[in-house]
């Protein structure tokens, strides 16, 4: 199988998607690869695998030594004198973080092109992407949450709040404009920060010591979920720190959790894949507080695709590419149109 991945966008999170791209170049070993680089214009541009180096993107290198594609019915096209030439591969991959990637532009995009791809569908997107609907989600669902409240930029900002309290934008992710405040002298700056990324932001209390684990996992054909993982535990993982998990490529350890808990982990990740996420690799991101399991968050395009949580990505890889949703094919047959036209004669 010859996987197509697309990496990059005009997102915040364009660097680390870089990385992810480049790690799975050394993690997939099963299957054949293509890579596609989407840069801040939202060009399209074929790498050569010899050029998957951070340093060919920061300098703008791919400008003059990558092929520009075009995207169109049924693939990516190089344009020649005479022809366009298609190129070739199985599934496409989605490997944008952030905007462009999971929030619904790119999986729109494929869908209406007719392009096979292995990620969130545009309503798994458009739930994940923004921090209140992944929580009004969670919360139909029987999953709990967090309690929160959504600031806009334009509200008032005399709020009642029980510090500490952790505060995100609410349509971004890894870590970036996130800030935990411990007393209300400290809300103004951190309000700021996080309003250069966001118009809306979300807060939360801030738990000292709270217990946390990550699961990933896809529905193909049956569930195939990952070891449980619990994160190295620092008051938060930043920016930079982020950053350098997403390129992780070795195996991590197991979680030392009773059975109990394990599986109640895994039914809360089951009720939140469900149908919604079908064709995605999607790790969530769960807190356990007295033995009750809270959804943190959805990655529905998870850093390196959490290859580190499974025994065999490749077969991962392989088990959602022959098992993707399809669209239903709609007929389109003009039938009450004609049938107008007769009513009025004109047949």
């Amino acid at each position: 199988m010859k996987l197509a991945i697309i990496f990059g966008g005009s997102s915040f999170e364009h660097e680390i998607s870089i990385v992810s791209a480049i790690t799975l170049k050394s993690v997939i070993k099963s299957h054949q690869l293509e890579f596609i680089f989407i840069d801040s214009s939202r060009d399209f541009y074929l790498i050569d695998s010899n050029n998957m180096k951070s340093k060919f993107f920061s300098s703008k290198e791919y400008l003059k030594k990558a092929k520009k594609l075009e995207i169109s019915k049924g693939g990516f096209f190089t344009s020649g004198l005479f022809s366009n030439k298609k190129i070739e591969f199985d599934v496409a991959l989605n490997l944008i973080h952030g905007r462009d990637g999971e929030d619904g532009k790119l999986a729109s995009l494929l869908e209406f092109f007719n392009i096979k791809y292995i990620g969130p569908r545009v309503e798994a997107s458009v739930i994940s992407y923004n921090k209140l609907y992944t929580k009004l989600y969670a919360n139909y669902l029987g999953v709990k949450v967090i309690d929160y409240k959504v600031l806009s930029i334009d509200d008032n900002r005399d709020l009642d709040l029980e510090y500490p309290v952790i505060i995100k934008p609410l349509r971004l992710g890894s870590s970036i404009g996130v800030s935990i405040i411990k007393s209300k002298d400290e809300l103004d700056y951190a309000l700021d920060v996080a309003f250069e990324f966001d118009n809306q932001v979300l807060i939360e209390p801030f738990i000292e010591g709270i217990k946390e684990y990550n699961l990933a996992g896809t529905y193909a054909n049956g569930w195939h979920l990952s070891i449980i993982e619990e994160p190295t535990k620092e008051e938060f993982l930043d920016f930079d720190k982020k950053y350098l998990d997403f390129s992780r490529d070795e195996r991590v350890n197991r979680a030392n959790i009773d059975e109990a808990l394990e599986e109640k982990i895994k039914e809360s990740f089951k009720k939140i894949y469900k149908q919604t996420f079908e064709g995605a690799i999607i790790r969530c991101d769960f807190f356990v507080i007295d033995n009750e399991v809270y959804l943190n968050e959805i990655n529905p395009i998870p850093g390196s695709m959490a290859n580190y949580l499974f025994d065999d990505f490749n077969n991962i890889l392989s088990l959602v590419a022959t098992n993707l949703p399809t669209q239903k094919n709609i007929k389109i047959d003009y039938l009450y149109i004609n049938n107008i036209q007769k009513a009025k004669g004109k047949a």
